[in-house]
């Protein structure tokens, strides 16, 4: 497996074995650790699970959808296919609606008073919201959108801001072209020490609907190599942790292209890495195809011949539907792995020599991932 495959595998251990279980805004309680680092060398590796399926071209047009694009319009991201940010997307009357996260039983016509980001300080953006006001001074309510799911919270961030997240992620980098900034440092005062890109602005965290978990990047150049320090207040490890690994390492490497830089080191700093318990299931999962390759890593070629076309004959008789069917399907990728190894690897479109010339369309034309095999996909819930 990858070095991140052993660090991510590492860390998801540590957080079962001597994590904290905590209550939070969602109502879905987390395990949590209070702080973990690690680095990746990206001349040595691309560092992308092997352990589960990272859907790596959705991450990475999230990635160009925040610094390339500077966009926070989720359709967008629709547009090409992806979907991670529909939760967390203004509806079209300029409110956003917050879900209970398991509906037992689904009330339609259930109001909750809808909130005003603006009404609490800029030096205080959690403070305690009060209520809107529509224009003919009635308190604003608000219902839900989705059928079978009881709406739980509403705020008010205005028509301006449909389809959007609010002045989040790309909000900030198109506020402030953090991407063209460093670009220019980097090729012309590269010894630069205030590389310094934060997505964490006071003055626009009320009207982010999701302030940024990786709020900072931090910029050095080495011996001609780019390395990066990236910092995440926030980090759900079994579904965001993979893409944003991935995400930065190619945003990494595609800064190091266009700056006629190599691609150094990426240490990464995370504060609150925790799981919810509605995760757990997948974590183990997880966990157990990482005990399975151990396992069969000692075993001998004809045995591993032996026990895949013992698998083979299993799965034509399973459902593909049923759990068991993904287990020994994960099984056999692992003996895959195995008999033919092999490194996953970025490969860029070394024609491109402006950042904002890579494509971001749903086909991604300038990036390629080779020799990627994983253990299988693992579905984990999406806590808003």
């Amino acid at each position: 497996m990858t070095n991140f495959d052993i660090q991510y595998l590492k860390l998801l251990r540590r957080i079962l074995n001597e994590g904290v279980l905590v209550e939070n805004r969602t109502g879905v309680d987390t395990i949590k650790i209070p702080s973990y680092n690690f680095e990746f060398d990206l001349s040595k590796e691309f560092p992308i699970l092997m352990s589960k399926q990272t859907f790596y071209k959705s991450a990475i047009i999230e990635m160009l959808w925040i610094w390339q694009m500077g966009s926070n319009n989720v359709k967008e991201l629709q547009e090409r296919g992806v979907h991670i940010w529909d939760e967390w997307m203004v509806d079209d009357d300029g409110i956003y609606r917050i879900y209970e996260p398991n509906t037992t039983l689904y009330e339609p016509e259930k109001t909750v008073e809808v909130l005003d980001p603006l009404s609490v300080p800029v030096y205080n953006p959690d403070g305690k919201m009060k209520v809107k006001y529509d224009e003919d001074g009635n308190i604003m309510k608000a219902k839900s959108l989705i059928d079978g799911k009881n709406i739980k919270m509403a705020k008010y961030y205005g028509k301006e801001y449909a389809g959007t997240i609010g002045t989040a992620y790309g909000f900030i980098t198109n506020r402030y072209k953090h991407i063209d900034t460093l670009i220019d440092t980097l090729k012309n005062n590269p010894n630069d020490r205030r590389m310094v890109k934060s997505l964490w602005q006071n003055e626009f965290l009320r009207t982010a609907v999701l302030p940024s978990c990786v709020w900072s990047t931090e910029w050095d150049v080495t011996s001609d190599k780019l390395n990066l320090m990236v910092h995440q207040r926030s980090c759900d490890v079994p579904l965001g942790l993979p893409f944003n690994v991935t995400q930065y390492a190619t945003l990494l490497k595609m800064i190091a292209q266009v700056t006629d830089l190599e691609p150094g080191k990426i240490s990464y700093s995370i504060k609150d890495a925790h799981v919810y318990v509605n995760q757990l299931k997948g974590v183990e999962e997880q966990l157990r195809r990482s005990d399975a390759y151990d396992k069969l890593l000692n075993e001998n070629y004809a045995d591993l011949m032996m026990l895949r076309d013992r698998l083979d004959k299993i799965l034509s008789l399973l459902n593909n539907d049923c759990e068991e069917y993904k287990k020994f399907e994960s099984d056999k990728k692992i003996i895959d792995i195995i008999l033919d190894p092999s490194s996953p690897t970025l490969e860029l479109n070394k024609d491109i020599k402006n950042f904002f010339e890579f494509d971001n369309s749903k086909d991604l034309k300038d990036v390629k991932v080779r020799n990627y095999k994983h253990m299988g996909k693992i579905s984990f819930p999406i806590t808003q």
